[in-house]
């Protein structure tokens, strides 16, 4: 079983997702350029989002360099000097995360992403080892022992990975595409300067001066979550396997990149909601709705990008034999939709709800 989502999210002038350059990061895609939010940047603002948590009722986990910071705070808690429990959590840090015992200063060469279940199991542990060999041995098998263990919400979704340690790899449930603009985009740049507030009324100039890239997109964001593959990262746990779906659904809608939100404020939410629940193993990407860039027109980018994927889920259902069951909600409520006008529904909420139906109770 396959639970996919296909977001319409419009923001205002912004530069959510930075390359190297500073600059808002982009692509080619349909033969002109593109805005581009990376998946990666769009997984974090999910996990991250408040209401994850909130639905899954499990703190979000942490991917981390300072784990020996972690834990030496977790085992002070627990009583222990702040010197023993500053050796305990290094030496558990540099086996756990390189064989060959290596650590950069107090920090772990490579992230760690744990949740907060092993960090607080692992200062356990350790509270009652205090023999250099025994903590060693003792990360070889807590490593060894880790499929074993409850997964946590978001490192059952997203997956982990970590070369030195594959006993501990865990495979994602999710794939996240990187959102893409359904239209062609030039990058804009702001000239800014700033006033030095101190400085005498009769010097003039500005206190410093720069430049910064920015667009304003329609963005077309598209994931699916293999049930069965999460429900294997959760141990078999179908209740905590629906509520991590219904976090991720949620997440997603209100997840906004944090990128220069300062200096812009594009905090916009999606004007259009989809999502799919399919038993067949099938996936269904919508990115190529929009390989002939769409125009605004007088119904605006929004309207066009929706009556795009309106268009193209009538092709790939007319050609394909499929067994989707899609859910759609639109904040414009006069789209006149075609092939999926059955499957709207009118409000956020029910969309949600909608859409956890169709999920396996088991």
């Amino acid at each position: 079983m396959l639970i996919e989502i296909h977001l319409i999210q419009n923001f205002a002038p912004s530069n959510l997702n930075r390359d190297d350059t500073n600059n808002p990061k982009d692509c080619e895609f349909g033969g002109v350029r593109r805005a581009r939010i990376s998946s990666q940047c769009i997984k974090r603002a999910i996990r991250q989002n408040p209401v994850f948590s909130k639905t899954t009722g499990v703190p979000v986990s942490q991917r981390t360099r300072l784990v020996v910071q972690e834990l030496k705070k977790q085992l002070e808690a627990l009583g222990l000097d702040a010197k023993v429990a500053d050796i305990k959590a290094v030496e558990f840090a540099k086996y756990y995360s390189s064989k060959k015992g290596n650590l950069n200063g107090d920090q772990t060469v490579v992230l760690l992403f744990l949740s907060q279940f092993e960090i607080e199991q692992i200062a356990n542990d350790l509270k009652e080892i205090n023999d250099s060999d025994e903590i060693k041995k003792y990360t070889e098998s807590f490593a060894k022992t880790m499929k074993n263990r409850p997964g946590a919400p978001d490192i059952a979704l997203f997956g982990r990975m970590l070369a030195d340690r594959p006993e501990t790899n865990v495979d994602a449930a999710c794939q996240v595409a990187h959102a893409i603009s359904t239209h062609a985009v030039n990058m804009d740049m702001d000239f800014f300067t700033a006033v030095d507030d101190l400085q005498d009324r009769e010097v003039t100039g500005a206190g410093m001066m720069g430049i910064a890239g920015f667009n304003s997109a329609c963005f077309y964001r598209y994931a699916c979550i293999d049930y069965d593959q999460l429900k294997e990262n959760l141990r078999g746990d179908a209740v905590m396997a629906r509520k991590t779906i219904e976090a991720f659904l949620r997440a997603s809608a209100l997840a906004v990149p944090t990128g220069k939100q300062n200096s812009h404020a594009a905090q916009n939410p999606p004007s259009f909601y989809m999502s799919v629940v399919r038993k067949d193993g099938s996936a269904w990407s919508l990115a190529n709705a929009f390989e002939k860039p769409v125009y605004p027109g007088e119904a605006g980018l929004v309207n066009a990008s929706v009556v795009a994927i309106d268009r193209y889920w009538k092709k790939l259902s007319g050609f394909f034999s499929s067994d989707a069951q899609p859910v759609v909600a639109a904040l414009d409520g006069e789209i006149a939709f075609d092939s999926l006008k059955d499957a709207q529904v009118n409000t956020f909420e029910a969309w949600i709800q909608e859409t956890l139906i169709k999920l396996p109770l088991e």
